[in-house]
């Protein structure tokens, strides 16, 4: 019951900056759009992730995954899922679903190459070759992310 009251609750306050939205009328399921931020290679690009909700939320985080492909040490390849240590570990109930928006635009901005869930994409990192880093981060963009 918390978790429907808190959700509605989100609904009603919620802005047009991640056009983040319920799935119909279910409030376990929801969708947002990223905009790729201006100072990394996901520039201009349009991410869909979308939410899975608990009834325990906000005491328990909800799953969230990429549905758009990218290429990004902190996201699994082929199934989307984001490392965020928000969405593990710090976890805390004052963190709302416009919130992890704003985290995850920031992970677009400055990944984690020391936790990858593409290994290809921390590897380039964590070796100094950000430049064919960001250029498979702008090759995906442009071919998932427009």
């Amino acid at each position: 019951m918390a978790s429907r009251t808190r959700l509605l609750r989100e609904l009603k306050a919620k802005t047009e900056e991640f056009n983040l939205n319920t799935i119909g009328d279910n409030l376990t399921n929801w969708e947002a759009i990223i905009t790729g931020p201006s100072d990394s290679p996901y520039v201009d690009g349009k991410f869909l992730i979308s939410f899975q909700v608990p009834e325990t939320y906000p005491f328990t985080a909800p799953k969230v995954v990429f549905k758009t492909r990218i290429f990004h040490p902190n996201v699994h390849f082929d199934t989307g899922e984001i490392c965020l240590d928000v969405l593990k570990s710090d976890w805390c109930p004052a963190w709302n679903l416009e919130a992890i928006c704003r985290a995850i635009t920031a992970l677009l901005s400055s990944p984690n190459a020391d936790s990858p869930l593409n290994c290809d994409a921390g590897n380039m990192i964590r070796a100094g070759d950000v430049r064919a880093y960001n250029s498979m981060a702008k090759m995906y963009t442009l071919e998932y992310a427009n």
